[in-house]
């Protein structure tokens, strides 16, 4: 059965699962409203809004904010939208927007449809926008950038310019009922509509002054100090923001109510304590001079005590303002993505039945996790019937990616949450492979594809230059396993909760429950070992870590570094003498422990001291001596002197770790020559590599001391233990 058959919908339809707020076509509004999923969780964030809602209608409340939070992509502003739409009471395709809800019952309780219908009977104006969107483009944030941005869209929502100036004129017009007036003269004066070309105000500063002058609004000079005002930055305060926000709710009378939605505020906020503090005196004002009657609605990826925590003011009366607050989970995505994308025909639920309980052992082998935070694999077969093509895991992971993307890995401000959501990515990739067989299940890889365009270009040059490079591609295939395996560590380079290790990165890559989990792992680790030899992936320990082309070019810097093996022996000297067994004196048996010895200390013919000569001691043989793995050679030494001959096994992986330790230290402490934008973020993880390659070092040079042969008097000797001092100890007591 072909995936695009199983699904109850068609999987390529039109669904709109990229919402943006400011989209306000009406096929698209009704899409919307069609499709909306109203889960358990988002039944009650809709309870507890409307709840809270109602009370500013039936009488005051000063307790007029809502804080909704929720990760990057949980569906924060369609939610917003939604409310928009039922708060205004939106007729959309011949229906009210609550008509969709009651119709279709996505809500159940007749208590919440009766406290959206009570919202909705009163008339409403509910300002929707993009804090960052519609904030000023220079991208420089000042104190009172919130309370401009509020002024702009309360000034758009009524008709008048975006300019606060113009805005200012229009409005004192307006209340001297010569509004209408001043655009019809304008018209006839100019033969042109006022509101369409007041956008070239700076240009048409003439035409305004003549205009006011000739309707006797203002004399000449008054006209042109005025003009020459508007060049200066627009000056208000939040009272009286505030004080016109209630006149205008005065003048509407009928229990009207002004909505601000405001998405992504808490990303707009950051950790600017002047913003925070903006934006709680804007809902505090708000709440004296309206009565309850203009609420503040806002999105965040972070509840507000995180946010407040952050900033580390005392914030406690916004938190007083929006004590409704709402938090989406992933759940509630998992939900909406298996109703509206996921949902299966009755037919391909029986057939993927069937295919789970032939496979069922088989897939809890296939896709299994190495390390310490649990990831979801499928319960049972009601739940991969219901995920099918997916993993569960996939959802949770995904999640932490776009909020790490965000974070981290996106080009600018482009990657809002309403043009990526999961909605959207699962759909996608869902439709990637609809024209695949039943048994076919989505890899990892296969998300990053719609997020690469907002992607910064540090990332993404990296897989679209490993694509053209034929070390990694050699048959130049646009879809190549080697360079589907740096995707997959790119999406995961900044999540905490997923190790990019071997077993794991070969569990992402899972395309099909007939995988052979050792032939994939096979595969996966020659794809690793190419990555990293085209310095694209750094390995450290047993983890394997994405470069962004600027850490690619740090690398090789790194790589360039000389180290001189006698400084790597000295280096290992250090460790094993002064770190791992660290006795300078031993005591002889024959002495019944009455005296303690010293002893000759070397490592590859190296002394770990000046002037030692004392009569026995211990040599220490790694893979970088001519005598290491020489068993024949060993024991002849060992037969003609009063030492002990330690010869570790051939395994490097000691001194690989060691040597790139030693390069990123000596690499550290030069001056920084480049013109690499994030050097000194790169340099800081530098010290913690530099760190992790040592403590490397020393755990795999721990293993090989217990490993090792130990050669006395011609002989190897056999111990009861691997632990390394108390053998050596026995052998030189020997």
């Amino acid at each position: 059965m072909l995936i695009k058959d199983m699904f109850a919908k068609p999987i390529d339809r039109d669904i709109r699962g990229v919402v943006k707020v400011g989209q306000d076509d009406v096929s698209i509004v009704k899409n919307e409203l069609e499709e909306y999923v109203v889960t358990q969780e988002m039944q009650k964030h809709f309870r507890d809004f409307f709840a809270s809602y109602v009370k500013s209608i039936n009488g005051y409340t000063d307790k007029m904010g809502v804080w909704i939070s929720g990760f990057f992509g949980s569906g924060k502003s369609h939610f917003l939208k939604i409310l928009s739409y039922l708060l205004e009471n939106r007729e959309v395709g011949g229906k009210r927007a609550i008509d969709y809800f009651i119709e279709d019952g996505k809500i159940k309780d007749p208590a919440i449809i009766a406290n959206i219908e009570l919202a909705s009977s009163v008339s409403t104006d509910a300002i929707l926008f993009n804090i960052d969107s519609e904030s000023e483009t220079s991208g420089k944030k000042n104190k009172d950038s919130i309370l401009n941005v509020f002024l702009k869209v309360f000034n758009q929502k009524l008709g008048y310019s975006i300019d606060p100036h113009l805005a200012a004129l229009e409005r004192q017009l307006d209340e001297d009922g010569r509004y209408e007036e001043f655009k019809a003269k304008y018209f006839e004066l100019w033969n042109e509509e006022w509101v369409a070309s007041r956008h070239k105000f700076n240009f048409l500063k003439d035409r305004v002054i003549q205009t006011l002058v000739a309707l006797d609004i203002m004399s000449l000079e008054s006209a042109r100090i005025w003009a020459e005002s508007t060049i200066r930055p627009y000056e208000i305060s939040i009272k009286r923001f505030a004080n016109m926000v209630s006149d205008y709710i005065d003048s509407k009378g009928n229990n009207h109510h002004v909505v601000f939605l405001v998405d992504e505020v808490g990303q707009y906020i950051g950790d600017n304590s002047d913003l925070m503090l903006n934006l709680q005196t804007i809902t505090e004002e708000l709440g004296i001079f309206c009565k309850g009657k203009a609420w503040v609605v806002v999105t965040s990826q972070q509840d507000i005590d995180s946010i407040t925590q952050v900033i580390g003011e005392d914030f406690s009366k916004i938190q007083g303002r929006f004590d409704t607050r709402l938090s989406l989970t992933s759940a509630n995505v998992d939900d909406v993505i298996k109703h509206r994308i996921l949902e299966k025909t009755e037919t391909a639920n029986k057939t993927l039945e069937v295919l789970y309980e032939n496979k069922e052992t088989v897939l809890k082998n296939l896709i299994v996790f190495n390390d310490k935070v649990e990831k979801k694999t499928y319960r049972d077969k009601k739940e991969f019937c219901q995920v099918y093509p997916f993993i569960p895991y996939q959802f949770d992971i995904l999640a932490k990616v776009l909020t790490s993307i965000r974070k981290f890995g996106a080009s600018g401000k482009h990657l809002s949450e309403g043009e990526r959501s999961m909605l959207a990515l699962f759909k996608e990739s869902a439709e990637k492979f609809m024209d695949k067989e039943d048994g076919t299940i989505i890899p990892f890889n296969i998300f990053y594809d719609p997020l690469e365009r907002f992607l910064d270009h540090s990332h993404s040059v990296v897989i679209s230059r490993a694509l053209r490079n034929r070390a990694i591609n050699y048959n130049q295939e646009e879809d190549n396993f080697n360079v589907n395996v740096l995707k997959v560590l790119f999406l995961i380079k900044y999540v905490d909760e997923i190790e990019a290790n071997l077993e794991n990165i070969t569990t992402l890559m899972v395309s099909n429950v007939n995988d052979d989990r050792i032939e994939l792992k096979n595969k996966v680790a020659k794809a690793l070992d190419i990555l990293v030899e085209q310095m694209l992936v750094q390995k450290t320990g047993d983890i394997y870590i994405f470069l962004t082309d600027e850490e690619q070019e740090i690398n090789r810097m790194i790589e360039s570094e000389d180290i001189q093996q006698t400084e790597l022996i000295r280096k290992l000297s250090e460790i094993v003498f002064a770190d791992i067994f660290t006795d300078e004196r031993i005591s002889i048996g024959g002495y019944n422990n009455r005296y303690l010895f010293e002893f000759n200390r070397t490592l590859d013919d190296v002394p770990y001291r000046i002037n030692q000569a004392f009569d026995f001691g211990v040599k220490i043989i790694t893979p970088l001596s001519e005598y290491n793995g020489q068993d024949q050679r060993l024991r002849m030494l060992s037969s003609t002197s009063q030492d002990v001959y330690v010869d570790l096994p051939e395994d490097i992986s000691f001194l690989n770790e060691l040597r790139r330790s030693m390069k990123i230290e000596k690499f550290l402490r030069k001056p920084n020559t480049t013109q690499i934008a994030e050097y000194e973020k790169i340099r800081e993880g530098k010290y913690r590599d530099k760190t992790t390659h040592e403590n490397n070092a020393k755990l795999f040079l721990k293993e090989s001391l217990k490993d090792a042969k130990f050669y006395v008097n011609g002989d190897v000797m056999e111990f009861r233990t691997r632990d390394f001092k108390s053998n050596l100890i026995e052998a030189l007591e020997r």
